[in-house]
């Protein structure tokens, strides 16, 4: 069982145990039960104490059974909560640590709440496309009040305890504990023991009254709220629902109902495809942290020092990452003046968050006095991690790690931040091979959660669990990449920005593009995109392809673009036109006039391309780029690939990244849409020729993403 049982001073005291947050698995719902039972059938105990081992009282449902028969079983949550919500001696919750979904529900149906100070208190489901489906929209209200529970429950944010103990009439802890929580709990159970020695009823937070003195208005003030900040996800909306119905049938005393209600809406978001994204997303992330090959107790090298090279704008992000975490960086440069512009960048960027009231002053001072700069290498010997983030040239990145190869010491982990070159090669201008790893940042990199991490073929496996774990500590999502041009984001984007460049010949304008795929949920459009970044990049990167790959097609309105020296908002002029210290996308004659030009050059009449064509093309382009790197082990699960997507560059949350997406889809209707492009006379055709991997599982019915 993975509850525990024990008596004290005639307080039975059932204790969940199921590192590493009590999740609500089935032998813990037993072990909850059987405790229930045991105690209330033993004359000699009073009152029954419900708590947690370790860090937490209870996260919620224990996420290893999701999708399993266990999830459900009896007893299931709903069952266990009626259990104690019916018990006829008196339970006392004692929380502490994370009290959060199911575990705040089940402290919900106890008779009494105590909490330890600091206590994280929440209800998340929305986060999963969800909401509460064992009595929260229905109990939390009842305790906290209408207003304060349905921020809650549609944030999903955790609160203190201290703060919802402090909120006028709340029911939901009877007190704050100091000290030793369990010995308070029973102490506490004791005394309302013997309060109801009497035989008076026991409070249940199913009776207690529940009312809003302008009900009407207020809900639907909160539903067009909700509709305005999030448009696209269908829970938060159902969680207003809810609360309504909680208040509704609180005045004609009919809690049963409100449950009922809240089941069918937690039911029928469950089949959503949102719901089902958010939840891919959720243990997609946990998933990119598992190496197939690497063993999760391979033990990590130290990290105590860092060094960076560079102080740009990658430097910088990159340095702020390690600052933030506490860690001592060391930046270096060739020159005092790029020094002093970096540090001044850093410094610059910190007192900004100190002004959003975002950062501290002391905490913006402790951060500043863990950066050191150096212009040389000498500065760098006893660093336990240096990242390069250097000029994207391979020429530049072998003269760094020729030097540190000589000056760094052994065991160090010596990083590049290349975004596209050949780690291996890198790799190989040292005597440490295995100790070379890619570190692909993403811009602004203290802000981008992303962090591709880019294994070589000799890189050790600690070196691998290290930067692993190093990037939890920096708070990013860390996905590892094989070694190939451009590694997974960028090896992907590429295929999507070809297919805009056909778009453009074809008859798109560059907004109808954009406004096409950031109405399907993109962050940015490819054009606004490459302006943000800067069009020389893409450029440069073309000129590289047209030597190493003469056979693969472009369509060359980015490169005509590039040769009128629009590179993008730094030169107030790309795809678009951008007024001075503006970064707002403003249609350009002249870019259209180019694009009609070349058009007419190549001899297509423009036609009218729908929304839908568009998404499709550059959504699959990306999917077929996608499989074939699953099938060549450059990434070692679809769901990485979702990740680089969703957090890198701007893939839509609720659509769960373009893998996701795809099987949403049918890998059948992806490939047969691939299928009318290719036949296109103006598209590529063997651009749409189907990744084998996809073929395969179209054929079969499969799916990415099983």
């Amino acid at each position: 069982m993975s509850a525990s049982y024990e008596v004290r001073d005639g307080v039975a005291v059932i204790t969940l145990n199921n590192p590493p947050v009590n999740g609500l698995g089935y032998a813990t719902r037993r072990g909850i039960a059987d405790g229930v039972d045991r105690a209330l059938a033993d004359p000699a105990v009073r009152a029954i104490v419900l708590t947690g081992a370790g860090r937490a009282f209870s996260g919620g449902a224990d996420i290893r059974e999701f999708g399993t028969p266990k999830a459900i079983a009896e007893p299931n949550l709903l069952s266990v909560i009626k259990l104690l919500d019916d018990a006829t001696k008196p339970v006392v919750a004692a929380v502490h640590g994370t009290v959060m979904g199911g575990g705040l529900e089940l402290a919900l149906s106890a008779h009494y709440r105590v909490a330890a100070p600091g206590t994280n208190v929440a209800l998340p489901e929305v986060k999963l496309g969800l909401l509460p489906g064992a009595g929260g929209t229905q109990r939390l209200p009842r305790v906290v009040g209408v207003e304060t529970a349905l921020n809650m429950i549609v944030k999903g944010d955790p609160v203190k305890s201290e703060l919802l103990a402090a909120l006028p009439g709340q029911k939901l802890f009877a007190k704050i504990v100091d000290g030793d929580l369990v010995a308070g709990a029973v102490a506490f159970a004791n005394e309302v023991a013997a309060a109801h020695a009497g035989g008076q009823p026991l409070p249940r937070v199913r009776d207690l009254p529940l009312a809003h003195p302008n009900a009407d208005a207020y809900f639907q003030f909160a539903r067009n709220t909700v509709r305005a900040m999030a448009p696209n996800f269908p829970a938060p909306l159902r969680c207003v629902d809810c609360v309504a119905k909680a208040v509704e049938c609180a005045g004609r005393k009919a809690f049963d109902e409100g449950l009922r209600y809240e089941r069918e809406a937690f039911a029928a978001l469950m089949l959503t495809p949102e719901s089902k994204a958010l939840r891919h997303a959720f243990f997609a992330e946990r998933a990119a942290s598992k190496i197939p090959d690497v063993p999760e107790d391979t033990p990590a090298r130290k990290i105590a020092k860092v060094g960076v090279i560079g102080a740009g704008t990658m430097g910088g992000g990159i340095t702020m990452n390690f600052l933030n975490a506490g860690i001592p960086v060391t930046v270096l440069e060739t020159r005092q003046e790029a020094l002093d512009r970096g540090v001044a960048t850093i410094r610059r960027n910190y007192e900004s968050q100190v002004k959003k009231g975002k950062l501290k002053a002391d905490r913006f001072e402790q951060r500043m006095a863990l950066l050191s700069t150096s212009l040389s290498y000498d500065d760098l010997k006893d660093a336990d991690l240096i990242i390069e983030a250097v000029f994207e040239e391979m020429g530049v990145k072998e003269a760094v790690f020729r030097k540190l190869d000589q000056i760094a010491r052994p065991g160090a982990i010596l990083a590049s931040n290349t975004s596209t070159l050949d780690v291996d090669r890198i790799a190989a201008f040292t005597q440490r091979p295995q100790d070379v790893v890619g570190m692909h940042f993403f811009s602004p990199a203290n802000v981008m959660k992303l962090l591709e991490v880019v294994r070589g073929k000799a890189t050790a496996k600690d070196v691998l669990a290290t930067v692993m774990a190093v990037a939890k500590i920096i708070r990013k999502t860390a996905v590892v990449s094989g070694v190939c041009d451009g590694f997974i984001g960028n090896r992907m984007i590429e295929q999507y920005g070809r297919q805009a460049g056909f778009l453009l010949e074809e008859g798109c304008t560059p907004e109808q593009v954009d406004r096409a795929i950031e109405k399907f949920g993109f962050a940015m459009g490819p054009f606004r995109m490459g302006d943000l970044a800067g069009n020389d990049i893409g450029w440069a990167i073309r000129k590289r392809r047209y030597v190493e790959k003469p056979g693969l097609r472009y369509s060359k309105t980015a490169d005509l673009l590039c040769e009128m020296g629009r590179f993008g908002q730094k030169t107030g002029a790309g795809w678009y036109d951008y007024a001075p210290g503006q970064r707002k996308a403003i249609a350009s004659p002249a870019v259209v006039e180019m694009i009609a030009k070349h058009r007419a050059e190549l001899g297509i009449a423009p036609r009218r391309i729908s929304d839908d064509e568009i998404v499709q093309r550059l959504v699959f382009s990306l999917v077929n780029e996608g499989a074939r790197i699953l099938q060549e082990g450059i990434a070692s699960k679809a769901s990485d690939i979702d990740m680089v997507y969703l957090t890198g560059y701007g893939f839509p949350l609720w659509r769960g990244g373009p893998m996701c997406y795809a099987d949403t889809v049918g890998l059948f209707n992806v490939v047969h849409a691939m299928k009318r492009f290719a036949a296109n006379p103006h598209d590529d055709a063997d651009f749409w020729q189907p990744a084998p991997l996809l073929a395969k599982l179209a054929a079969e019915g499969g799916s990415f993403n099983p």
